[in-house]
C-alpha cells in the first residue's frame, strides 16, 4: 500500500483524501504466467503494480505479438476493454510473480464522480497516457529499431533487465536475432 500512497501523494493528492481513495483499492497477487486480462473477456479492473512485470500481447496466427511491457509503479489495464466494458482484444500476462492494488470499474466511476481531487488526478493521468501513446506511435513510425532500442535503454533501463528478449524484439518490431545484433553495437 505504501507504493500506492506514495504515487498518489507524488501526484498532488492531499493526505486528507488518501484514505477515501485508497480504500477503493484491493490487494491482489498474480503468479507468473497468470493473466490479468484475457482476449475475449471484459476487463473489470484497473490495477497499480507494486511488484512484477506484465506483457501486453495479441495472438495472431498462433504467434504472440507483444505490444507493451510494464512494471512496478505503473497502472495496468486493457484500456478499450476496461473503459468501454467490452471484451478485450488483447491479453495481459504476468511475466513474474506480481502484486497489485486493483480497483473495480464501478468503484473507479464512483470515485471520479464523488471526489474532485481524484477526478483532477485522473484527468492528468489520462492526459499523460494519451501523450505517451502518441509518442510511442510516433516513435514506431519515425525511429529505426536501433533508435527505439536506444530510447528504451535511456528511459527504462531497469525494465529492460526484466523483459525476456523475445518480447523486447516483438515490441521493437524485429526478430530476436536482429535484436541481438542491435544490442551488440
Amino acid at each position: 500500500m505504501e507504493q500506492l500512497l506514495s504515487h498518489f501523494l507524488g501526484k498532488g493528492i492531499p493526505q486528507s483524501e488518501l484514505s477515501r481513495i485508497t480504500e477503493s483499492f484491493k490487494f491482489k497477487k498474480i503468479p507468473k504466467n497468470d493473466y490479468f486480462v484475457q482476449e475475449g473477456k471484459t476487463s473489470k479492473y484497473l490495477a497499480f503494480i507494486t511488484k512484477g512485470v506484465f506483457q501486453y500481447f495479441y495472438l495472431k496466427d498462433g504467434k504472440e505479438i507483444t505490444t507493451y511491457v510494464t512494471g512496478a509503479n505503473a497502472f495496468l489495464a486493457s484500456l478499450s476493454s476496461f473503459y468501454k466494458q467490452k471484451p478485450s482484444k488483447e491479453n495481459i500476462r504476468a511475466l513474474a510473480d506480481s502484486e497489485l492494488w486493483i480497483i473495480h470499474h464501478d468503484d473507479l466511476t464512483k470515485l471520479k464522480t464523488e471526489s474532485n481531487v481524484f477526478r483532477t488526478f485522473y484527468i492528468r493521468a489520462m492526459e499523460d497516457l494519451v501523450v505517451a501513446m502518441d509518442e510511442t506511435r510516433t516513435n514506431l513510425i519515425i525511429l529505426t529499431a536501433e533508435e527505439r532500442y536506444a530510447l528504451l535503454v535511456k528511459e527504462e533501463p531497469d525494465l529492460l533487465q526484466q523483459i525476456p528478449l523475445q518480447y523486447l524484439a516483438s515490441i521493437l518490431g524485429v526478430t530476436p536475432r536482429h535484436l541481438s545484433r542491435i544490442r551488440n553495437k
